[in-house]
């Protein structure tokens, strides 16, 4: 069973930044690639980004591209979402979510994900 925790989301003005953590026990983080999600209310859960087992590989929405960074560090089990020139549209739940397959190339697709966090709260305010 793999267990993930977020943190690191708040209450942030217009083009502010915030940096989400996301730390996971219960199997080799490193060998699986890893993304983040986002849901806000009344609308589906939409991909954010996503980084390869080997952190070489990084795929990103095109609502936070050029805007969001996703990274790893391997020797703490925990990936990370930098998110500069925030949007009030940028406002939602970010789940964090593990992939299912050992060795995984990044994805921007749900399905393909087996684990998720219980989400944390961003709020962008204009």
């Amino acid at each position: 069973q793999v267990h993930l925790v977020e943190s690191g989301g708040g209450l942030v003005q217009a083009g502010g930044s915030l940096r989400l953590s996301c730390a996971a026990s219960g199997r080799t983080f490193s060998y699986y690639a890893m993304g983040w999600f986002r849901q806000a209310p009344g609308k589906e859960r939409e991909f954010v980004a996503s980084v390869s087992w080997t952190g070489a590989t990084t795929y990103y929405g095109d609502a936070v591209k050029d805007r969001f960074t996703i990274s790893r560090d391997n020797t703490k089990d925990t990936v990370y979402l930098f998110m500069n020139s925030l949007k009030p549209e940028d406002t939602a739940v970010y789940y964090c979510a593990a992939h299912r397959g050992i060795y995984s190339d990044a994805a921007r697709e749900r399905n393909q994900y087996d684990y998720w966090g219980q989400g944390t709260q961003v709020t962008v305010s204009s």
